[in-house]
């Protein structure tokens, strides 16, 4: 089921063969060789606000086991995902596969900053970020990419709204892909709508900053 996204339902719930341990192109933006400056950065002022570290994702002893570790907002709790049979195809989109779920509702918000990775030794980022948007939001406008450095890893990003028939209004999510020696990583933010996805913003800004190969 491409194109549906998981919105802001854990994807335990969306599907009974997942078992949990708990529970439109738009023209391209020129590539960077470092990470996007604020003007660059669709953000905005969101990207300006404070946001207190909590623990961290990705390496030794964390909940999920990653290429690459960064930190977490304080209060924002990280669950690995499982799946079984996935029937709706909703634990895939273009070549990554949902491994994590980090929930910002402990923090008092709605949604998820969820990770996925899978792809080949050698991938292009946003190829790979381009194929997982196409299946995560059928529909959508305002598709804007640009490319990055992270601790010498080349990585994608994009910001976007989704406005597939399949979300109750449009709203702006954003995603990033980080090409690694074991495949590709790619941390996606939406939220239950455009107001909840800048206030949880932050969290998404913190981990693209701290982010480093595992």
């Amino acid at each position: 089921m491409r194109g549906a996204g998981l919105g802001v339902v854990p994807a335990a719930l969306l599907l009974t063969a997942v078992t949990g341990c708990s529970g439109e192109p738009a023209q391209d933006r020129p590539a960077d060789s470092a990470a996007p400056s604020r003007k660059q950065d669709p953000a905005g002022s969101a990207s300006e606000k404070a946001v207190a570290k909590g623990g961290s994702l990705g390496g030794p002893g964390s909940p999920c086991p990653l290429p690459v570790a960064f930190d977490l907002a304080a209060g924002w709790k990280a669950e690995p995902v499982a799946s079984g049979e996935d029937e709706l195809g909703l634990l895939e989109q273009g070549t990554v596969t949902l491994v994590c779920e980090v929930d910002a509702k402990p923090a008092g918000h709605i949604g998820f900053l969820r990770v996925w990775k899978g792809g080949e030794k050698g991938e292009d980022a946003r190829t790979a970020l381009k194929a997982f948007v196409e299946d995560e939001a059928d529909k959508r406008g305002d598709e804007k990419y640009s490319d990055l450095t992270l601790d010498g890893l080349a990585a994608a990003e994009v910001s976007y709204v989704n406005t597939s028939e399949l979300v109750d209004e449009p709203k702006r999510e954003r995603a990033l892909a980080v090409a690694t020696p074991k495949g590709v990583v790619v941390l996606h933010l939406g939220g239950l709508d455009t107001e909840e996805h800048e206030d949880m913003l932050p969290a998404y800004l913190l981990a693209r900053k701290s982010l480093k190969s595992g």
